[in-house]
């Protein structure tokens, strides 16, 4: 939505948001949303890249290939872990790396190392 138009709506008394304020999601929540989303795009990305089928990957995971549609559009019943291991039998390769993450008040105020925030960057590839 552009500006103009978010002023005008506030103007009118209107509240603008997204989904994920509507649902009153918390960041731990959305970032699960951004991941499970994400993850289902590599897993078609990386189906599509070693030329297979849903119904060829679904053999590959003894599974039918309605159940690789919906790992595809990470559906609510899908798990992180069907997510990773249709990735992974797709010819994708998961890599999970943790690093600390500095904020500008961090390098301010040193942080004790046990206090230090971190972050886990996942890394998908597909493999040809």
């Amino acid at each position: 939505m552009d500006a103009v138009k978010r002023k005008v709506l506030a103007a009118a008394g209107w509240t603008v948001g997204d989904a994920a304020d509507f649902l009153e999601m918390s960041e731990a929540e959305q970032q699960l949303l951004d991941a499970r989303t994400q993850m289902a795009a590599a897993v078609r990305e990386a189906r599509e890249s070693s030329n297979l089928s849903q119904k060829e990957l679904g053999q590959r995971l003894k599974t039918s290939q309605p159940r690789i549609a919906k790992i595809e559009r990470a559906a609510s019943d899908v798990s992180l872990d069907q997510l990773v291991r249709a990735f992974v039998a797709a010819g994708g390769r998961f890599v999970v790396k943790s690093k600390a993450v500095t904020s500008k008040s961090a390098k301010r105020k040193p942080m004790h190392a046990a206090k230090a925030a971190k972050r886990v960057v996942l890394e998908a590839s597909a493999s040809k």
